[in-house]
């Protein structure tokens, strides 16, 4: 993805201020060099931030007619407005490695017989994973293959296809689980016994 930045002269919270007022979002780039101070405008931001891509990928950040490759590390929202207050950017190279969250996709999930033989659901216990790799080989997303699911047995980190170049972290957690099947809730309905003869007798009298 590719979006546009350009340089930022003031700063200061009065010049972030009359930023914000005017549409604009102050940010900084950081890493591979000193600090550099940019200011983004708000909706184009703001459309993209709603984007998965934007936030686990590799954007070109062209200020002044220059290219540079960053990574979103941070951002800052209004607390109950639409709107995004500050961006951090990192700048990367083929050097650069990282520490990321990444999206996990899951696919296959109706199909697997947990769902379509036994009528269960899939419990999505993560929807991201933590890796570390090259900036240049972080991946969009993960893929879950839910295919194979079967009732009583859950997908975990070690079952996932990632390529040799990622690492998971897990935060001392040695095999955590990402999906596991939940069986079907039975509806249970309770019929009121009718009363004994002796007791409709002692209501008559």
């Amino acid at each position: 993805m590719k979006f546009v930045a350009f340089e930022r002269k003031q700063q200061g919270t009065g010049a972030s201020r009359r930023l914000r007022f005017a549409g604009k979002v102050p940010g900084i780039v950081y890493g591979a060099g000193e600090p550099a101070l940019v200011e983004l405008d708000h909706n184009a931001l703001y459309h993209a931030m709603k984007k998965e891509a934007f936030h686990s990928s590799i954007l070109d950040m062209e200020v002044d007619g220059k290219t540079t490759q960053v990574l979103l590390r941070d951002f800052q929202m209004h607390p109950y407005k639409q709107q995004v207050l500050h961006v951090d950017f990192q700048r990367v190279d083929a050097t650069t490695r990282i520490t990321k969250k990444v999206p996990l996709h899951f696919v296959g999930e109706a199909e697997s017989p947990a769902v379509k033989t036994d009528k269960g659901t899939v419990n999505h216990v993560l929807t991201q994973l933590e890796i570390t790799c090259l900036a240049q080989q972080l991946p969009e997303f993960i893929e879950v293959d839910l295919s194979n699911l079967t009732m009583g047995h859950s997908i975990h980190v070690n079952d996932l296809k990632l390529a040799d170049h990622i690492k998971v972290v897990t935060h001392g957690k040695p095999n955590p689980v990402v999906a596991t099947p939940v069986p079907p809730v039975v509806e249970e309905i309770v019929v009121a016994a009718a009363p004994a003869a002796d007791d409709k007798k002692k209501k008559k009298k």
